[in-house]
């Protein structure tokens, strides 16, 4: 008899639901329930997943993905965990009895998070932009950058050096204030239509490409078409690239 339970996400439900052999490594996947909140579970020994072999790890978090997803599906709102939570037996208590125990215990703040996102998925936001495209752009309507990049062009070689680097170092200070800027711009549109967003962090893209906002969105599915709206706006800017990611169960709000 397997000795813990592999916990993938936690749900509203008051019977056992058996979702076949879908989990990690095949295991057959399953519901454990106490009152109306039940754990989408695999039997599993009380040893954590661990291995060397990087596809294999890989195949688990799919797994462990999919199976969230799925449940997911079946009952429109789930608590996510992250890989690897695993509810061990005690003494004189069978893994069974433990994970209804756990239900029992943290019911009301099970219950208080999955109000919170009831209905509600995860969406990704990357805004990112080409700092060449906006330099030009600045160049073109500012007219101190303007008058400078002009000026290079009529002076000696040497003058001409000191010319440029004065320019760059301009670009750069006006490039940095223009990308606050539409980070707080941007930052306010999605926000109108989400209900909670969490700022992560930039990633690092191609030389010619900076990242300036990487959001995860918390919002009603049904809403989701009016945030892309305002995306596409942003897509459609001189210079501005918007990927948006999702519906996807929502990890980083539990």
């Amino acid at each position: 008899m397997a000795e813990a339970r592999y916990l993938y996400c936690i749900a509203e439900g008051n019977k056992e639901i058996n979702f076949g052999d879908i989990g990690i490594e095949g295991n057959r996947v399953y519901t454990i329930y106490c009152r109306d909140l039940c754990a989408v579970v695999h039997d599993c020994m009380q040893e954590p997943y661990k291995s060397e072999d990087k596809k294999k790890v890989q195949s688990w978090l799919t797994a462990h993905a999919k199976v969230v997803e799925v449940a997911w599906e079946k009952f429109g709102t789930v608590l996510p965990l992250g890989f690897d939570t695993i509810i061990k037996g005690e003494e004189g208590i069978a893994p069974d009895e433990n994970m209804k125990k756990w239900l029992k215990d943290d019911y009301e703040n099970l219950r208080q998070k999955l109000g919170k996102i009831k209905d509600r998925a995860e969406y990704g936001v990357q805004i990112s932009w080409y700092p060449k495209v906006i330099g030009e752009k600045l160049i073109e309507n500012d007219p101190e950058i303007k008058k400078l990049s002009e000026d290079i062009k009529s002076k000696p070689k040497g003058l001409a050096y000191m010319y440029k680097k004065k320019l760059e170092s301009l670009l750069k200070k006006e490039i940095e204030t223009e990308a606050d800027r539409y980070f707080k711009d941007f930052y306010e549109q999605i926000k109108r239509c989400s209900n909670e967003i969490k700022v992560e962090k930039t990633r690092k893209l191609e030389e010619d490409k900076q990242m300036l906002l990487n959001l995860s969105c918390l919002l009603f599915k049904e809403k989701s078409k009016i945030l892309g709206d305002e995306l596409e706006k942003i897509n459609n800017m001189e210079g501005f690239f918007v990927r948006f990611t999702g519906p996807w169960p929502p990890y980083s709000f539990v």
